[in-house]
């Protein structure tokens, strides 16, 4: 087996509305003088996808409904980031203090909708920054971009940071992916011992996503891409949709 390198992707600047990832993606692979190949993976944080789509919102314009009020008493946050949460959602899990978990219309189970207030920028004391609207469908583009640059590679996930029920912290999840099965099903196959697997499904685009986020950060770190080497993925090819349990599965309710 290859050993595994994450390459940090610096310089890139402060992406503005109307970017082209793309372009960015090859001066900044040029620039560190990386070279993509076959089962290369480019992981990009959803921060910059959205500061590309103008993915802001201004909270000056943001006029809170009733709803969104009787939440915001609840949760103690501001009933504006409410507000435009539940846009974007289409239910809300759990409202207690300090609290607010909603599902996405991309079927993400997350907080805050996935509304987001850091590194957002000079003159962002009042801007928010909304997910991506179809992650898999931008990460397609993108790997098509760079894939007629570097025949071959590398493939893209979106990246976004989650919490998780029952552990303390966040971890790198995959949001939107093209190029690379994000979910591997090895049931049916025998383990060391010969037993066959049963319910053994790999979330390989969330594996990948938080390996990339050790070098990306959480913070000030300013590292919105890391390519991510070595590891030979299995061929396929499905998008970060795949590892949205639907609601009708949910285990936890």
């Amino acid at each position: 087996m290859r050993a595994v390198e994450i390459h940090p992707l610096h310089g890139i600047g402060e992406v503005r509305p109307g970017h082209d990832l793309g372009d960015l993606f090859i001066e900044a692979l040029g620039t560190a003088n990386i070279d993509p190949k076959t089962d290369d993976i480019l992981v990009v944080t959803s921060k910059i996808l959205s500061k590309a789509e103008d993915r802001f919102v201004d909270l000056n314009n943001v006029v809170p409904g009733a709803e969104a009020r009787r939440l915001a008493a609840t949760t103690l946050k501001d009933p504006r980031i409410v507000e435009l949460a539940l846009g974007e959602s289409s239910e809300v899990v759990r409202a207690a203090p300090n609290i607010l978990i909603l599902r996405h219309r991309l079927g993400l189970v997350m907080a805050n909708a996935g509304i987001d207030q850091s590194n957002l920028g000079p003159g962002g004391e009042e801007l928010v920054l909304l997910l991506p609207l179809d992650p898999d469908s931008s990460a397609a583009i993108l790997h098509q971009r760079l894939t007629k640059h570097w025949a071959g590679g590398p493939a893209v996930i979106i990246s976004d940071s989650f919490g998780r029920p029952w552990r303390h912290g966040v971890i790198n999840v995959a949001i939107g992916a093209s190029g690379l099965p994000t979910m591997v099903d090895r049931r049916g196959e025998p383990d060391r011992d010969g037993r066959i697997l049963t319910t053994t499904q790999i979330a390989l685009g969330d594996m990948v996503a938080t390996a990339a986020g050790l070098v990306c950060g959480e913070g000030a770190e300013s590292v919105p891409a890391a390519l991510v080497r070595g590891y030979v993925c299995p061929p396929g090819d499905l998008p970060a949709s795949t590892l949205v349990r639907p609601a009708t599965q949910d285990l936890f309710r």
